[in-house]
């Protein structure tokens, strides 16, 4: 399972866990609604934050992995003249 899916369920479980408890709490309906808007606006910004570090994290590794490409990349075509470059220096019989 992707770290991704963990976080989003565990979010989603956080969320219904705290909507449920709001609704069930014995508070006037303008005080309940208040409490599940502030809630909301909590769950938002914590899931927010969670996609930009992810974001954050999956940049960093796509950096990584062109660099390594281009460093194999490179190293084949020095592979490649220097073989290049031996076979033409060879006299033939």
């Amino acid at each position: 399972m992707s770290k991704g899916n963990v976080v989003l369920g565990v979010l989603a479980g956080v969320a219904v866990g705290a909507l449920l408890g709001v609704l069930f709490a014995p508070d006037k309906g303008s005080e309940t609604r208040k409490k599940i808007a502030k809630k909301t606006s909590d769950g938002a910004e914590d899931l927010k934050e969670r996609l930009e570090t992810l974001l954050a994290d999956l940049t960093e590794k796509i950096e990584s992995v062109k660099e390594e490409a281009g460093e194999l990349y490179n190293n084949m075509q020095t592979e490649n003249t220097k073989k290049d470059d031996s076979q033409s220096t060879k006299v033939p019989v």
